[in-house]
């Protein structure tokens, strides 16, 4: 069974839920969610001979959530997974991200590649530092509506999904949506509908989770990683052209949101040893909820090869 544990690294508390013995899995969720996401991997992962470790990011869950926008880098967020792999007292870790623990997992691999035994990013692939600050390009090519430009503002979106956290969670993890672009003089939950009832794959307890969770943390910290993406094109400039090296794995849903605005063939210029991309069929974001055994199966079949 998992167990509940919180280490402090970088001036900050994570709490993390750890299961198995073996070579380290660190599973990194991605927004809106916290190591909870990853309730169908921890056994079987486990099972299968390995230690794996799923925290709560910082920012989420009963992580610590520091004050401050500048405190929510990528380099923020590699360092505390760099800090967690030494305090639990490991010299190397498998890297899996999903959503914004997709990048955090990419960058891993690329700031510190000898910590890095493998990484796996699931719905958001790798890409190479863009020419110009992204948000700019994004304003270009989406208008000012795309979803990212609509959480840079202070409060916003905060006050949109706190207001009603149980419909705020069965829109954002069980509802379709079309383009994530906010309607003028709308919010971002508009682009969703409210699904009644659930979708099998999703319990009214694990929306229930996310809103205790969320009810604790707020949601501040979380959108202030979107509020560093600018912040972080600059930081990364001494990374400029330079691939990722580790093995490299990436999956994603076949009607997930994000490929309106990813390549998934990027990961083929971004990684210089791509051990394998998988698309399954008919499945959304929460590709690791959907569609657990197929998520498990596809990333231990690249775990075999490290």
């Amino acid at each position: 069974m998992p167990t509940d544990r919180t280490v402090d690294v970088n001036g900050i508390t994570l709490h993390y839920v750890e299961q198995g013995e073996g070579p380290l899995v660190l599973l990194l969720h991605g927004w809106p969610e916290t190591a909870h996401s990853w309730r169908h991997q921890l056994g079987p992962l486990a099972d299968a001979g390995y230690r794996v470790v799923a925290p709560d990011q910082r920012g989420f869950g009963r992580s610590s959530c520091p004050d401050g926008v500048e405190h929510y880098t990528l380099l923020h967020l590699v360092g505390d997974v760099v800090a967690l792999i030494g305090a639990l007292g490991e010299e190397s870790a498998i890297v899996v991200g999903h959503d914004w623990g997709a990048p955090v997992a990419w960058h891993t691999a690329l700031l510190r590649p000898d910590l890095v035994r493998g990484v796996a990013g699931i719905s958001v692939p790798p890409s190479l530092r863009a020419p110009a600050p992204p948000l700019s390009l994004l304003r270009q090519h989406f208008g000012e509506g795309f979803y990212q430009l609509y959480f840079q503002r202070p409060g916003v979106a905060e006050a949109e999904f706190g207001a009603d956290l149980p419909t705020t969670f069965r829109k954002l993890l069980g509802g379709s949506a079309g383009a994530p672009v906010v309607p003028e003089g709308g919010g971002f939950l508009d682009v969703f509908t409210d699904p009644q009832p659930l979708p099998d794959w999703l319990a009214a307890e694990d929306v229930d989770a996310a809103v205790e969770s969320f009810r604790r943390s707020g949601f501040t910290g979380g959108l202030n990683w979107y509020r560093n993406i600018d912040r972080n094109w600059a930081l990364l400039a001494p990374w400029q052209h330079t691939p990722i090296t580790r093995p490299a794995f990436y999956l994603c849903g076949e009607t997930d949101i994000t490929r309106a605005f990813t390549d998934p063939t990027a990961i083929t210029k971004a990684a210089t040893d791509v051990r394998g991309i998988v698309d399954v069929p008919g499945a959304g974001h929460w590709v690791q909820m959907e569609r657990p055994a197929e998520v498990n199966e596809a990333l231990l079949g690249f775990f075999k090869q490290l």
